[in-house]
């Protein structure tokens, strides 16, 4: 049994409120309507299994992944398949669930189920792990009798949209990484290095060479302002972050995240990918383009993206083709645009657009790798330029004494 608090109104006009057990929010609602009773809220505030609260009280959360994600719509889909009950299927793949998070979602899916809520309203509970698409999928799977293939569908998504998570992921660690190691080099340089060649610089009787003196000027400018340098950097991060949290500074952001050189066309290439397969995903699961577009609007934070999709919509909305909405909202590009065409036209939207989703990944995987065959000897010289000059600095005046 649960507990809800309730708020209700009579046929008078009379406001009724209240706490009582039911075994389901749909249960309480029925009993409600036969006391001819009209609900405003149900809230449930606690349940009446204690000790099963105190199990779950210690749980926290923790990032579900799309590999335990698309494992688990695979094991679902299967075990439907094989004649075992819904109910029965999660709670056996609960049982080897090694995130504490996610078997504590399942198990509380599973006791929705057996109060008698459906499986899409159920994950409803829970949008950090099941997005709109996933919502939308399992809620036209169950209208339609394709469940099994819809958390299929799902599945094979979440392992598209995993591989190109780690692409673009992998693209930026590489210069992530030799940036820090470049910072590294730098502190030990400046901080072991060149105080030990000042004390000998020190007791050096000739003039230094120039060069070393123009070092040793920004050495030391350096140091004397290493605080104001700090408090700097401390107070952009801030005020970036301030500005990322205002409409003109997200959208300042937005913009120059994909314009950014490289970078900003691998995210164009990625959510063309994505935008397409799983555009295809939901149409062949049977949700309606329209809502298609609008989960595919949720699913973008960048608000050029966004905004582009939805104003795509509005145009369909008043009459315009796919392709023609796609083609004015100016983030996709001609072959995306022509393939959509295409797929309306001959009546096969789905196949085509999984192939431009696959046509893009492979896009995606060149770029990536033409970025890493660029960064790399770039960033090889960079460490080898910071290191030259350092050791030029600080030997030139030995080498003009041993002349």
């Amino acid at each position: 049994m649960q507990v809800f608090e309730f708020v209700a109104w009579d046929t008078s006009g009379h406001c009724h409120e209240g706490i009582r057990q039911a075994k389901s929010r749909q249960e309480l609602l029925g009993s409600l309507r036969q006391e001819n009773l009209t609900p405003v809220s149900i809230t449930e505030v606690q349940s009446a299994n204690a000790e099963e609260k105190a199990k779950t009280a210690h749980v926290r959360y923790r990032r579900v992944r799309s590999e335990q994600l698309a494992t688990f719509c695979w094991q679902l889909a299967t075990m439907i398949e094989g004649g075992l009950s819904i109910t029965s299927a999660i709670q056996t793949i609960a049982e080897d669930i090694t995130n504490p998070y996610f078997e504590f979602i399942l198990k509380d899916i599973s006791s929705k189920l057996e109060s008698g809520e459906t499986f899409s309203d159920s994950i409803k509970a829970y949008p950090k792990v099941f997005n709109n698409l996933a919502c939308s999928m399992a809620m036209a799977g169950e209208t339609g009798g394709s469940l099994i293939t819809s958390l299929r569908r799902l599945a094979e998504y979440y392992q598209e949209r995993d591989k190109l998570i780690r692409k673009v992921r992998g693209a930026m660690a590489y210069p992530a990484f030799v940036v820090a190691f470049i910072v590294v080099i730098v502190i030990v340089l400046m901080t072991m290095i060149v105080p030990r060649f000042q004390l000998m610089f020190d007791t050096f009787k000739g003039e230094l060479p120039a060069f070393t003196r123009a070092f040793m000027a920004v050495y030391h400018g350096l140091v004397n302002n290493i605080v104001y340098i700090i408090i700097g950097l401390a107070v952009l991060v801030i005020g970036s972050v301030f500005a990322a949290k205002t409409e003109p500074g997200h959208a300042l952001l937005c913009r120059l995240e994909l314009n950014f050189p490289l970078i900003g066309r691998i995210k164009r290439m990625a959510f063309i990918c994505m935008f397409c397969r799983t555009l295809a995903t939901l149409v062949a699961a049977g949700v309606t383009v329209m809502d298609s577009f609008l989960i595919l609007a949720d699913m973008n934070s960048n608000d050029l993206l966004r905004n582009g999709v939805l104003q795509a919509r509005q145009k369909m909305t008043e009459g315009t083709s796919m392709a023609e909405s796609l083609a004015g909202c100016g983030l996709f590009p001609g072959v995306a645009i022509k393939m959509t065409l295409i797929g309306e036209q001959s009546g096969s939207l789905v196949p085509v657009l999984e192939k431009t989703g696959e046509f893009y990944a492979r896009k995606v995987d060149e770029l990536v790798s033409a970025m890493l065959g660029l960064l790399e000897p770039i960033l090889i010289v960079t460490v080898g330029a910071i290191v030259l000059v350092v050791l030029l600095a600080m030997y030139l005046p030995i080498f003009s004494m041993s002349v």
